[in-house]
């Protein structure tokens, strides 16, 4: 028991990792000269490297609101665990726990969804997608998966 409690926490902390990571660095499209994410765009011009706030449309704020909701709720998620790691009954299931992670899970989705959907008409289509949007898409199946795995967990003594 005692492994498979480590196993999940594992990976809920590298979910929540991936996730961090995901929001704050700047890589979620990226070129030779310039490379965005939810927050800025950067671009080198004749050698002079110059950041940008991001575009203030609708959409982004949307993906920013989702990505930083999904980070809060994996939090919460994870310190419900060990909350109800102490004071759940034998027997108990983690659900409060699973529905939280679930929900980043979602979060996380709908974020990457209406950046991928969104992002055509923002970004030339000679620039790809950065290991941030990578790591965000990769973040959810953890999160699910942990999220899942607390739902159908019990508690023994």
């Amino acid at each position: 028991m005692l492994l498979l409690l480590m196993g999940i926490v594992v990976l809920h902390v590298a979910g929540l990792v991936l996730l961090l990571v995901s929001t704050i660095v700047s890589a979620w499209v990226i070129n030779t000269n310039s490379r965005s994410d939810l927050w800025t765009n950067c671009t080198t011009v004749s050698g002079v490297y110059r950041c940008d706030p991001a575009d203030t449309g609708v959409w982004i704020q949307a993906v920013q609101a989702m990505m930083i909701l999904s980070i809060i709720f994996s939090f919460i998620s994870l310190f419900l665990f060990f909350c109800q790691l102490f004071t759940l009954k034998k027997g108990g299931r983690f659900l409060l726990t699973g529905a939280f992670q679930i929900l980043a899970s979602l979060f996380v989705m709908c974020g990457a969804i209406i950046y991928t959907v969104m992002n055509s008409g923002w970004v030339p289509a000679k620039e790809s997608y950065g290991f941030s949007f990578i790591l965000a898409w990769i973040a959810f199946p953890l999160a699910l998966i942990s999220g899942v795995v607390y739902v159908i967990l019990r508690k023994r003594e």
